[in-house]
């Protein structure tokens, strides 16, 4: 027993990478987390109980083989890890930054059921991936012998890329349109660098280039190219946009100047952070310095938002949210390192108002949760009188985002959507109502994580391919 590397749980307590302190992590957008040392990263991965019913495993939309690269960690045999970790998730070291593992794999651990603390799965993923790209294990895409077939993915975000990975280490032909002058959709552009450090991203980018991905930057589809010349032009079509149609508030003096929607604040914040000229942060509608901040929402995108105004300078940075703690949708991990770092929580309140042409506070209508609803979660209800206002300068819509209506804006006819406006697809081969046609991701299932995006980018690149069918075989010379 003395030389065994697992089951360390009873006499070795949970421990996460150190924190950055709050005071100095609110002056910068780098990551809030060191990265572990490979004794501690090795000492962590042995407190894996290795069940035989992995609970971890079956809760991770991936179905990583977590138990597998943490024994081989513990051993010090990071490559087999790291080869491990990639046969199931593309971007395993984007997942162990951005996933709420406190609700998914750590929150099912099974010795965290048992009271010894959960294993630290999503620090030592990023730690083995990270080991990976410095020790240069990771090489450009390779294939055994390139297709004739040619895909085009609409949308360069998690789902899109996570396809054009698997179809390029088939052979095939891969064309990426984006709007955006940058690849990586919300990962680029909506999560900030102090979850998501920038270069973690492009350089999976550069991979993908490197490995024969073709990209198609700047290019709005409907606009600058029709659905249908991509779809006469390509084998496959996946439809990968994601979601960004904010939702809105209904609410006297919601056109103010001064509320903005979350997108547009954290674009121009990251825009910012790649040294880009941003007028609307320079000329101060999308920089909360100096200012007092509002953000109305509870997800993961209001925590963004709220830590966000903090490292930008704000006077002071408050959410409201129309439920309690228990009930928050985002994060918990995220809400105690926004109240680190100095943001504060208006429990059971919701905006009734806004105050002035140029806004400069809230009417807000204090809540109190009644009885459950038919999904058994307690529905707000107005506490009568309790209005009071809340000053800001800056308001931030922080409410989620809906499907753009792409059969309108592509003038496709007979793409059929759902009731709630994404595209309707078949969940396992993630086909549409048009032959040869794809979608997954956020347009798909509506607004969720990106390890569900990676899983139906990755699903969707295997029905494709049984579409292609086997390699054409080479005649004989």
């Amino acid at each position: 027993m003395a030389n065994q590397p697992m089951l360390k749980f009873v006499n070795v307590g949970r421990a996460m990478p150190d924190k950055r302190p709050a005071d100095a992590r609110r002056e910068d957008f780098d990551e809030i987390y060191a990265e572990f040392a490979r004794e501690k990263a090795a000492e962590q991965s042995g407190r894996c109980s290795q069940c035989g019913v992995p609970y971890c495993q079956s809760h991770c939309p991936l179905h990583n083989n977590i138990p597998d690269w943490l024994r081989l960690t513990a051993e010090g045999r990071l490559q087999e890890a790291y080869d491990v970790s990639q046969q199931t998730n593309t971007f395993p070291e984007i997942c162990g930054r951005i996933c709420p593992q406190d609700r998914l794999c750590e929150g099912n651990c099974v010795i965290e059921k048992s009271g010894h603390g959960t294993v630290t799965i999503g620090a030592i993923e990023k730690y083995i991936t990270d080991t990976a790209f410095d020790e240069g294990w990771i090489k450009p895409i390779t294939n055994a012998g390139e297709r004739p077939e040619t895909v085009a993915i609409i949308g360069a975000g998690p789902g899109g890329l996570a396809a054009a990975d698997m179809l390029r280490r088939e052979g095939v032909q891969v064309t990426v349109f984006d709007r955006y002058d940058r690849a990586g959709g919300l990962m680029t552009y909506g999560i900030p660098g102090f979850k998501l450090e920038k270069d973690v991203v492009m350089r999976r980018i550069a991979q993908l280039e490197e490995g024969g991905v073709t990209f198609r930057l700047n290019c709005d589809v409907g606009v600058d190219v029709t659905f249908e010349e991509i779809r006469s032009g390509h084998d496959a079509v996946l439809i990968a946009t994601g979601v960004y149609k904010t939702r809105d508030l209904q609410a006297p003096g919601v056109g103010a100047k001064g509320i903005v929607r979350a997108i547009d604040y954290l674009t121009a914040s990251n825009r910012k952070s790649f040294g880009d000229d941003v007028e609307e942060f320079e000329n101060g509608d999308l920089n909360a310095e100096g200012k007092r901040v509002v953000v109305i929402g509870g997800g993961d995108t209001a925590m963004d938002c709220l830590r966000t105004a903090i490292r930008q300078g704000a006077r002071s940075v408050k959410c409201l949210y129309r439920r309690d703690r228990d009930n928050m949708p985002g994060s918990q991990r995220e809400v105690a390192n926004a109240e680190e770092e100095g943001v504060e929580f208006v429990w059971l309140s919701a905006p009734k108002g806004f105050r002035g042409e140029t806004v400069d506070g809230v009417v807000v209508q204090k809540m109190r949760l009644g009885q459950p609803d038919a999904t058994g979660r307690q529905v707000p209800e107005l506490i009568e009188g309790s209005d009071y206002v809340e000053e800001a300068e800056l308001v931030i819509k922080a409410l989620g985002f809906e499907p753009e209506d792409l059969p309108r804006l592509w003038g496709v006819d007979g793409l059929e959507v759902t009731r709630w406006g994404t595209v309707l697809a078949d969940f396992r081969t993630h086909e549409t109502s048009l032959p040869g046609v794809y979608a997954c991701g956020d347009i798909q299932r509506g607004a969720s994580l990106v390890v569900w995006a990676i899983r139906d980018g990755r699903e969707a690149a295997q029905a494709i391919m049984a579409q292609l069918g086997p390699r054409a075989a080479v005649a004989a010379e």
